[in-house]
């Protein structure tokens, strides 16, 4: 599932043209470099905290722009990285340490999965993308987050829930219940 998320999102970077890294996202205050800008920078913490290092140890190598001059190359290399930890033997009986305390791989790796679906919801619908996703992963990511969705929504990492019509699919049944609006349009 992680691997399928990550390609649900570098594939999308890569759809990006020129005249759109400044095009905004559902994200409020951020335009489409921006949000993948944050998306890649996730990705490139995984790769340590995936090994064990700490959030110290990690430091700030990560700031800043880590997309450079070549968005979708970047993206790709943070996620072959990613990956690469992530396949390690034993790596998915690994604890990471994260910012809120330590944390089983298998929830970190969750927590990815939904950042790769929802910001590349965002992303396609800024660009004017194809929003589909795979329905597997969208599916297991609702079944994870039905779990956690009021948690993110008390700590503020969420919008409230946005009202559904009895018909929407999976994909914008998540997006709503991450707090954006199915329909939203740049």
């Amino acid at each position: 599932m992680y691997r399928r998320s990550l390609a649900e999102f570098t594939g999308r970077v890569s759809q990006v043209h020129d005249d759109q890294w400044k095009a905004p996202t559902p994200c409020d205050d951020w335009d489409v470099r921006t949000l993948v800008n944050h998306v890649v920078y996730e990705d490139r913490w995984a790769s340590p905290l995936f090994q064990g290092a700490t959030i110290a140890e990690v430091g700030d190598r990560f700031e800043g722009d880590v997309l450079g001059a070549d968005p979708a190359g970047n993206a790709r290399e943070a996620a072959d990285d990613s990956v690469r930890e992530l396949a390690a033997p034993g790596a998915l009986d690994r604890t990471v340490h994260l910012s809120y305390g330590d944390t089983p791989i298998s929830e970190y790796v969750n927590q990815l999965v939904a950042e790769h679906i929802v910001h590349g919801w965002d992303l396609a619908v800024a660009i004017g993308a194809d929003t589909h996703m795979d329905a597997d992963v969208v599916r297991a990511c609702a079944e994870w987050f039905a779990g956690q969705e009021q948690m993110y929504r008390d700590s503020g990492m969420i919008a409230p829930r946005v009202d559904l019509e009895a018909e929407a699919g999976d994909l914008e049944r998540l997006v709503a219940a991450f707090g954006r609006d199915p329909a939203w349009r740049p």
